[in-house]
């Protein structure tokens, strides 16, 4: 299973490079995600080398919150709030 999780995240960081150096986002997301759990199953997984990748768990952890805040627009990704402008009343008086 640990082998599988690693070739399928090396498919996707491949599948994932776009023309002009951009990346595609949903491959990424995938690829990472993947690799979060090679991460968190690689210690229970007997003689195993690590990942060849940077495997600290709490960074993926907090990577992980981060997309989430991402997704639900909390904290530093919450959109701007609407600009309040004064509105009068323009007719003239009758």
């Amino acid at each position: 299973m640990y082998d599988e999780l690693l070739g399928a995240a090396a498919r996707l960081d491949m599948l994932r490079r776009l023309e002009g150096g951009g990346v595609a986002p949903h491959a990424t997301a995938a690829m990472h995600a993947l690799r979060f759990a090679a991460t968190i199953l690689w210690p229970a997984v007997p003689n195993t080398p690590p990942p060849g990748y940077r495997h600290d768990s709490e960074r993926l952890l907090q990577l992980a919150a981060n997309w989430r805040e991402a997704a639900l627009e909390l904290g530093e990704f919450a959109p701007p709030p609407p600009v309040l402008r004064l509105v009068t009343d323009t007719a003239p008086p009758s």
